[in-house]
């Protein structure tokens, strides 16, 4: 029993992990946008502190250049050199955007711009009111050593890091919380499914042993008929009841793989299931040929039950069953309500019903696809709304 409940603890976790992987992929590119956009204003604002402590000195840098050019501009006459200073580099430009004089390393000037980055050096634009040799525009020039740029992506690199890491536990304890009822509701399920299988189990086996035992040629035709119908409801509950059964009880079991003749086994199935068709009017089509596959015997005919019994149930009175084998290959199809294209991927999902109107759990095809992964059987659902579906399962 305690492989049974690892199994069934298994399952839960499963089904949880793949709400809380989705829930964490929204969750994860949020933080990663915030953190983007808080990183991005962060950059954006320590150079904008950057450059206001550059104008700051660069302001004084323009002060002291205007005036050189105020005494070249008075004595241009006697002194013909532009004035240059260790500190920075400059350039002059007339009202009409025209180089007069320039030392620059750099001369692409965005005169609508105060100060601002270019190509690994800072550039600022002073407007002259005094037109001094003819200057409108003092561009002064200064290295950006980007001592503050290394700084900035350092904070962002470290304290991202840390801010990532405290949503990412912060998100993983909202996850948890969020969880925490899907938890215990599939916990409680579980709990109930055990309880009703332990419940099930001797009424049902009497049922059944009466209902064969049953003298049916003293019976007046009506008795006939109710008795069909006692065992038409004591099959469909049987079927379930083997779910439940395989669910809690037996998947834990070792495997006694051997080789099977599939055709014997369907022949065998399809009368088993052939009250559950007569009630509904359906029609059973068989395409057999023979064909092995080595597995076991008691979990493939889970498989098979399964498939057969949807076949049934969610087929249109007076449809068609119909049943396909091949070697390597079985397809089970029916005429019913279909499923939805978008809603196919999830039908394997343990205690995921698409239809209400029908019994059951929802376990049955969640058991089927456990089964055939396990032997590594791909199944392939086509289906149609209100045409059919199709089952194929290929080894």
């Amino acid at each position: 029993m305690l492989v049974s409940k690892n199994k069934a603890t298994n399952s839960l976790l499963k089904s949880e992990k793949k709400s809380l992987l989705r829930f964490l992929t929204l969750y994860v590119a949020m933080v990663i946008i915030i953190i983007t956009l808080f990183s991005l204003f962060y950059y954006q604002s320590q150079e904008k502190l950057m450059l206001a402590e550059q104008r700051a000195t660069l302001t004084k840098y323009a002060y002291i250049q205007t005036k050189r050019l105020k005494v070249l501009h008075h004595f241009f006459d006697d002194r013909t050199v532009y004035p240059r200073d260790p500190r920075f580099k400059s350039a002059i430009y007339d009202l009409e955007y025209i180089k007069i004089f320039s030392l620059l390393e750099n001369e692409n000037i965005h005169f609508d711009k105060e100060i601002y980055i270019n190509k690994g050096t800072i550039h600022f634009v002073k407007s002259l009111d005094d037109f001094y040799l003819g200057t409108k525009y003092l561009i002064l020039e200064v290295p950006d050593s980007g001592a503050w740029r290394g700084e900035s992506w350092k904070n962002i690199l470290g304290y991202g890091f840390f801010a990532f890491l405290f949503f990412m536990l912060f998100g993983l304890y909202l996850a948890k919380l969020f969880l925490k009822p899907m938890r215990d509701s599939i916990v409680l399920l579980d709990r109930f499914i055990k309880d009703t299988t332990h419940e099930l189990n001797t009424p049902l086996s009497a049922i059944l042993a009466n209902i064969e035992m049953m003298d049916r040629d003293v019976m007046v035709e009506k008795n006939k008929i109710k008795l069909t119908r006692i065992n038409i409801a004591a099959k469909t509950v049987s079927v379930l009841y083997q779910d439940l059964t395989y669910l809690t009880l037996e998947q834990e079991k070792e495997n006694h793989d051997e080789e099977i003749e599939i055709k014997d086994l369907i022949h065998d199935r399809a009368e088993y299931f052939m009250i559950l068709a007569e009630s509904k009017q359906l029609e059973c089509s068989l395409d057999l040929d023979d064909a092995t596959i080595i597995i076991d015997r008691r979990k493939f005919t889970r498989v098979i039950d399964n498939l057969i019994s949807n076949a049934i149930k969610y087929n249109k009175r007076n449809g068609t069953v119909g049943i396909i084998l091949r070697e390597g290959m079985l397809v089970i199809w029916d005429t019913g309500i279909g499923i939805n294209e978008g809603k196919i991927p999830y039908m394997f999902d343990r205690y995921m019903r698409f239809n209400q109107s029908q019994g059951g759990f929802g376990l049955g095809l969640s058991i089927v696809k456990n089964i055939l992964d396990e032997y590594y059987i791909s199944i392939n659902v086509e289906s149609t709304e209100n045409k059919g579906t199709r089952m194929i399962l290929k080894w």
